[in-house]
């Protein structure tokens, strides 16, 4: 492990098993050389080569970077301690950091076989120099795996449940920031949308309600009246200031509609794909121009009930119509969902909106109706239908100001 990965609590750890190797290693060549065993050089110089196979990880890359080269560098280490296992029966205290430098350093599949090979042979070991058989020469080495065992991989199981409660962290920080802005967004949406139904509703109809009026005078003027010229300059303004807040409602109308009619941006819609239903759009009728406040709520009320679609009713498709007849215009949003009772839905949906009911608001204060049919596990239908405004003069104001 990169010793720059590590957490305090870890590089303390890290320093206690060299402390322990260093301690344990030393133990085997001081009493060695105390009980002027024969083998005292031979055990010293074991231990000596133990401790600078040992010290030798910490400096090596390729222990640190690579799992062929860690275990490489534990078969050595592993080979070095038998031959100091085989020397002094002293040699079986070293079996217990190597317990945890196996199972760090190992797959588990490979480790704790390695650890119950390490605890065999320490045992083993202490029977064949002599020592008395027991509980103790069993239950010793079994009981330091054990706790071994038990001590690294509880402490990878918290390491994991940490890791994944740091993501859960990072993605609601994430989801977060990107709910702000979704919601930063929308409602710069929705005040663009009232600033342009506002300008709408009555800055332009007032300007061609006075240019109606200005045309209406100046026909009545007899020919040549002082008056004349003074009406057609008024006129040729207000009509300048339509146009010019016609551009206006235009630049604050929504981004889907910028660039085409509002079947374009319901076909954009249906091909957006990502999770959720298939969806089909289609038109029928003969399509006529909408005003900009008709195209707004149509296209609002199409991504509304898709959103809901998407996700509550479980859908595998989804058909947007749009129809065009004599004297209105109809949206169909239909799914084959779970479907629902509507007299049970609720007036408000949550952190989701006003859902529903929000929708049959844009429909109704246009002067059109909205209905809801579904029924649990038939689908849902929904339908906006918005009247279609009677033919003006203003049309043809708008081609003179075109």
């Amino acid at each position: 492990m990169d010793p720059r990965s590590l957490t305090p609590a870890l590089r303390a750890l890290r320093v206690c098993l060299h402390l322990l190797m260093a301690g344990l290693l030393a133990l085997a060549a001081v009493r060695a050389v105390a009980d002027h065993d024969p083998d005292a050089p031979a055990v010293v110089a074991a231990a000596v080569l133990m401790g600078a196979v040992y010290a030798a990880g910490s400096f090596v890359p390729s222990v640190r970077s690579t799992r062929a080269g860690a275990a490489l560098w534990l078969g050595a280490l592993c080979t070095a301690w038998l031959v100091l296992l085989g020397l002094t029966p002293d040699g079986l205290w070293a079996a217990f950091p190597l317990y945890f430098l196996q199972l760090h350093l190992l797959p588990v599949r490979w480790s704790l076989p390695a650890v119950a090979a390490t605890a065999g042979v320490a045992i083993l070991s202490y029977v064949g120099h002599g020592g008395p058989v027991g509980p103790g020469a069993v239950i010793g080495p079994l009981l330091g795996a054990a706790v071994a065992v038990a001590t690294v991989l509880g402490y990878q199981a918290l390491y994991r449940e940490s890791e994944r409660r740091r993501r859960l962290i990072e993605e609601l920080i994430s989801t977060r920031a990107e709910l702000a802005a979704a919601e930063r967004h929308a409602g710069t949406l929705a005040e663009r949308e009232r600033l342009a139904r506002e300008i709408h509703d009555t800055l332009a109809q007032g300007l061609s309600s006075i240019q109606l009026l200005l045309r209406a005078a100046e026909r009545s003027l007899p020919a040549g009246a002082p008056a004349a010229e003074h009406i057609a300059r008024a006129r040729q303004a207000a009509q300048d200031n339509l146009a010019e807040a016609r551009r206006f409602v235009r630049a604050l109308s929504p981004p889907d509609l910028e660039h085409g009619s509002l079947a374009g941006a319901l076909e954009r819609l249906a091909r957006q794909g990502g999770p959720g239903p298939r969806m089909h759009f289609s038109v029928s009728g003969t399509p006529v121009p909408l005003p900009t406040p008709y195209e707004v709520a149509l296209l609002r009320i199409a991504q509304s009930a898709l959103a809901n679609t998407v996700r509550h009713a479980g859908a595998g498709r989804a058909e947007i119509t749009l129809t065009f007849m004599d004297a209105s215009v109809t949206l169909d949003v239909v799914d084959d969902g779970k479907g629902f009772e509507p007299s049970a839905a609720p007036a408000r949906s949550g952190e989701h909106g006003f859902g529903l009911p929000a929708m049959r608001a844009r429909a109704e204060s246009l002067g059109g109706t909205f209905t809801v049919e579904s029924a649990p596990g038939q689908g849902t239908a929904v339908a906006a239908t918005l009247p279609l405004p009677d033919e003006e003069p203003v049309g043809e104001l708008e081609g003179e100001s075109a």
